[in-house]
């Protein structure tokens, strides 16, 4: 097994999960202007992205330019990886490649703890993608807790790029918010995930 292998109910059986679902966990949220360039790179790209509609497609030109002005916004002081191979327990299944993981170190040149945000990428449905984005956040809670750097919440969303769903794991219980946020406007995904990252 690995992270794709796993849907929301196996998932839940497998960890022993409590799964709580809230229209929204995200209250006073302050939005995050863009910069510049994130607003006219969006602009410009939003519309080629969702015509070639390819999961490739979504994550390089809407998911990585967000989340590299989140790098920009914490400088030196986050890392941010993509499609790095994140095997943490593989008798359990929890192995396989993370599309994108954001942890609280500076180090750039290997995942180091405390990974703090997941983030899974999807061409169309949001829902599919929860099982792997959960199995993911508990391996880098495992992970976390293996480096002696537990923090107390990790922070998941399954995204298509244009669509944004957020999930919160605390403990054993997986906090699941029903809304979607969307594209245009980048300013409220944005401020939720500074929001993830200085938590």
């Amino acid at each position: 097994m690995s992270y794709s292998d796993f849907t929301l109910r196996r998932v839940k059986q497998d960890f022993n999960l409590t799964i709580v679902e809230e229209t929204t966990f995200l209250t006073s949220i302050e939005s995050q202007q863009p910069s510049p360039f994130l607003a006219d790179f969006l602009e410009k790209y939003l519309p080629l992205a969702l015509a070639l509609n390819t999961e490739k497609a979504r994550s390089e030109m809407l998911i990585c330019p967000i989340l590299l002005e989140l790098k920009d916004i914490f400088p030196q002081k986050i890392s941010l990886f993509s499609g790095n191979d994140f095997t943490v327990d593989q008798s359990v299944g929890l192995n396989g490649v993370c599309d994108f993981l954001i942890s609280r170190s500076p180090e750039q040149l290997f995942i180091d703890a405390p990974a703090v945000v997941v983030v899974e990428a999807k061409k169309e449905d949001l829902n599919g993608g929860l099982g792997q984005c959960v199995a993911e956040m508990i391996a880098a809670q495992r992970f976390n807790e293996q480096n002696n750097q537990s923090v107390p919440t990790i922070f998941g969303t399954v995204t298509t790029g244009d669509r944004w769903k957020f999930l919160k794991l605390e403990s054993n219980t997986v906090t699941i918010g029903l809304l979607e946020y969307n594209l245009p406007p980048v300013e409220q995904v944005l401020g939720i995930l500074v929001n993830f990252v200085a938590h």
